[in-house]
């Protein structure tokens, strides 16, 4: 890495099909949003030869920045896939957003790349929610990188940066963290600030100059080979620490001069293992040039550094009926075994979907097996079908270029999956498999929606059937209480992509509506009431006449209804008509017209008439009784409660807690859950957490997650309730 010269590999650039894992290298862009992920991917296309003109994120003309949705936001919200080729080596290139509602697009890259490059604005520093993602890789060993980017804003620093990054990346080990080459900076400008215009190797002693706007190599100036001396002893005092060759350490500090291609060697090895994460600086480059600045030695660092396919371990895979296999291996020739990452809709293609092969050769106009289990709670049912594989495609940009295979370790597109969806396992359906499926956030900010005509409302269902099937983030329920359509998304940010979608996409219009949450009612003492429905004005009546006793039960008791009457005042075959009508009455509610539940009906007496009694009008006498008895009573509201706990940074424990007391909840316990991060765990009113999921970003600084679960319906404060029942009248009454 950095020791070679260099050959622009001209057209080249635009990857194709490979025949074998070790000439792919499968890797994942991740930092936080406007860190400059999507503009350090187009200087990487420059710099191959993929294209011959870098795009800018402000024209809309970047290749992974293709959706209408992202030029009109400038930022990107979707999963991209950009190949490249260099030295005859296929990269893909997976561009993830950087905001914090798009993190299911960005776990989808994550499972599909096999090292990961953290992109560090020089600008803006290192986020809490970039150093989780950073924990979650190391946690499965993932290969990783970081990129210093944004080095021309007038505060940047990159050995500043660079500090921080061991800092917050290096955990126990800031060694493990050190830059591969410094910045070479020009004369300072009139504000002081100091243009990059190259790069000095530590280990060859190098320069890299970029000026020019074509990087040319050279010997390094008397005066420029002491900024490096200090840096250059750590980075290789910090390769000799993670070498498996255990005398290197004493040789080198006996003053032996360790070979560079020794040093060199381990840290590659280092590196692909995940145990050294190298600093680069990359620039985009400048208007009319061809290789920006670091571009060529981040190249050479995937291609030589980062691990092949076949160098990292498969995911675990079982039958679909949950039996045991045995473990993957990237082999071509092995059994197929490929996973649906991302699922999208092309106006022109139809449904394309992106897979990467873990296992065997995916070949087009094949029949596979599509399984798809676990996410059920999604809106996902469980599906096992045989498909017809399509054409097969490498995105680039908008285009689609036609591929002949993809073999194990690759990424590609299959087009007209009509059952497949994002977490899908394809396999041989001579010998079905399903894969492990990665672990998705769960959606917890509701929105309710609702057709904006009736032309959308017949294409709602459908609509929304498709962008649930694209995105397993998203997750869509029909409450039955609400009666309303509700979906859950991860942000705001996640519900307008998610409505433009539905709008531009598949023509539906909709209308967000205040979100409702299942209020219930129940009696606050017991009462009585009597139910009279009486009609006898000639001809055939209506006699009923009931008497019942109403007492509240415990919560999650239900309704229950007892039969006390004696001496046959109600007849035995319209005591049932009566318990009908009672429940009937408390479905549709007794005060504010939320369902009646945890009460006892006891049914004491009632009159009847041997022609003018019947099942309809004992229905009617029950409702009545009920209403009567509510009438006298105080009724109390019920609001839904819920089991939350939060993960958040020990810094902000007190502050979510403080804030937690402030939506009426109960803390109820906080227990530590690994190095600096606090489980709190409390009962909230699910009336007050409607939004909890944009709030606790903001109060954690995009630190904190949280899980609910529902755990039972408690009284209403009565001022609180006293204003939804004025609320509901308002409706009733038109106002």
């Amino acid at each position: 890495m950095g020791d070679k010269t260099s050959t622009h590999p001209g057209a080249a650039g635009r990857a194709a099909a490979v025949d074998h894992p070790s000439s792919v290298r499968n890797v994942v862009l991740v930092g936080h949003s406007g860190s400059g992920k999507t503009t350090l991917v187009e200087a990487l296309a420059l710099a191959s030869g993929a294209v011959n003109r870098a795009g800018r994120v402000e024209d809309g003309g970047c290749l992974s920045d293709y959706d209408e949705i992202e030029h009109r936001q400038q930022r990107s919200v979707q999963l991209s896939l950009v190949p490249v080729e260099w030295d005859g080596i296929k990269i893909n290139l997976l561009d993830t957003p950087g905001y914090a509602d798009f993190v299911g697009e960005l776990r989808a890259g994550l499972r599909a790349a096999d090292a990961a490059l953290f992109v560090v604005s020089a600008a803006d520093g290192v986020d809490g929610a970039t150093r989780m993602v950073w924990d979650e890789c190391a946690a499965v060993g993932m290969p990783r990188a970081i990129v210093i980017t944004h080095l021309e804003a007038a505060r940047a620093d990159f050995d500043s940066m660079t500090g921080t990054c061991g800092t917050s990346f290096g955990g126990d080990d800031p060694d493990a963290v050190l830059p591969l080459y410094l910045p070479l900076y020009g004369a300072a400008g009139a504000d002081g600030h100091a243009p990059v215009h190259g790069l000095i190797g530590l280990l060859t002693q190098r320069v890299y100059d970029y000026s020019t706007g074509v990087r040319k190599e050279r010997d390094p100036e008397p005066e420029e080979l002491p900024l490096i001396e200090e840096a250059r002893n750590r980075l290789i005092e910090g390769i000799i620490a993670e070498s498996e060759d255990e005398s290197l350490m004493d040789r080198y500090l006996g003053g032996e001069d360790i070979d560079i291609k020794t040093l060199i060697g381990d840290l590659e090895t280092a590196v692909a293992r995940g145990s050294f994460h190298p600093v680069l600086a990359a620039a985009p480059a400048a208007e009319g040039s061809k290789e920006g600045l670091g571009t060529v030695e981040l190249l050479e660092l995937i291609t030589r550094g980062f691990p092949t396919p076949a160098e990292r371990e498969a995911p675990a895979v079982t039958t679909p009926e949950g039996a045991p296999r045995p473990a993957l291996t990237c082999d071509p020739e092995g059994p197929l075994v490929a996973e649906v990452v991302k699922t999208s809709s092309d106006p022109y293609v139809g449904r394309l979907s992106l897979v990467r092969v873990f296992s065997g050769t995916l070949l087009p106009d094949r029949t596979v097996h599509v399984s798809g289990h676990g996410l059920a709670d999604r809106g996902h049912e469980d599906h096992d079908v045989d498909e017809r594989i399509g054409a097969l495609s490498a995105p680039f940009g908008k285009q689609q270029r036609s591929l002949t295979k993809a073999v194990a370790g690759d990424l590609a597109c299959v087009a007209k999956l009509t059952r497949a969806e994002t977490g899908d396992t394809l396999s041989a359906k001579e010998a079905p498999l399903l894969m492990a499926p990665w672990d998705m956030p769960d959606p917890l900010l509701p929105v309710a929606i609702q057709a904006h005509s009736k032309a959308d409302e017949d294409k709602l269902s459908q609509g929304l059937a498709r962008l649930v099937a694209e995105d397993p983030t998203m997750r869509l329920e029909q409450n039955q209480d609400t009666h309303q359509v509700v979906l859950w998304c991860l942000g705001e940010a996640h519900v307008d992509v998610a409505l433009e979608r539905l709008r531009s996409r598949y023509g539906v219009q909709v209308d967000a509506v205040p979100h409702k949450v299942s209020l219930r009612e129940t009696f606050g003492a017991k009462a009585a009431g009597r139910g009279r429905h009486v009609k006898q004005s000639g001809g055939h009546g209506q006699y009923a006449i009931c008497e019942i006793e109403v007492e509240p039960l415990p919560g999650g008791s239900g309704i229950e209804f007892v039969d006390k009457v004696v001496g046959g005042a109600v007849p035995r075959q319209f005591i049932p008509s009566v318990e009908k009508g009672v429940r009937a009455q408390a479905t549709r509610g007794v005060a504010a017209g939320y369902p009646l539940v945890d009460v006892r009906v006891t049914l004491l007496d009632g009159k009847a008439h041997s022609v003018d009694s019947s099942d309809a009008a004992f229905q009617t006498a029950g409702a009545l009784a009920l209403r009567e008895a509510a009438a006298e009573a105080r009724i109390h509201l019920l609001e839904p409660v819920a089991e939350v706990t939060v993960l958040v940074a020990d810094d902000y424990v007190g502050p979510v807690m403080s804030d937690l007391s402030g939506r009426r909840g109960r803390v109820v316990g906080t227990e530590q859950s690994g190095a600096g991060r606090t489980v709190v765990r409390a009962e909230v009113p699910e009336y007050e957490i409607g939004r909890y999921a944009v709030d606790l970003r903001s109060l954690s600084h995009g630190t904190g997650r949280f899980q609910r679960r529902y755990a039972r319906h408690e009284p209403m404060p009565p001022q609180l309730a006293a204003r939804i029942r004025e609320e509901r009248e308002k409706q009733e009454n038109g106002g």
